[in-house]
């Protein structure tokens, strides 16, 4: 697949939105959780990381809440069938990468 590889920062964003439609600071927080607080993303970095998931098709900002009584200023995010497929590509590509590192580094218990 031609988007690979994915920056690291994109690949958390598009892992995160896999659970649901989130809003910029739920994603932050998945991102965190999901990385053990090893990933920690600043709204600099989460929104120039969502600005171009949108741009390339792999997420899309949603026109209204979910909830109509959640804060208006808030803006959620969804990801698309394409962003769901090079989700998986760029989590099988790495798993791939985990594979031959570890035959290569402890040969006969890969």
């Amino acid at each position: 697949m031609s988007f690979l590889p994915l920056p690291q920062a994109q690949f958390h964003v598009l892992v995160a939105l896999t659970d649901g439609d989130r809003h910029g600071y739920a994603i932050m927080q998945a991102v965190e959780e999901s990385s053990s607080g090893v990933v920690r993303m600043g709204p600099a970095t989460l929104y120039g990381t969502l600005k171009r998931l949108v741009d390339q098709g792999f997420a899309e900002e949603l026109a209204r809440q979910p909830d109509a009584s959640d804060d208006s200023r808030r803006r959620y995010y969804r990801l698309t069938g394409l962003g769901q497929r090079v989700c998986v590509a760029e989590a099988d590509r790495l798993a791939s990468l985990v594979r031959i590192a570890r035959a290569n580094l402890r040969p006969g218990l890969a």
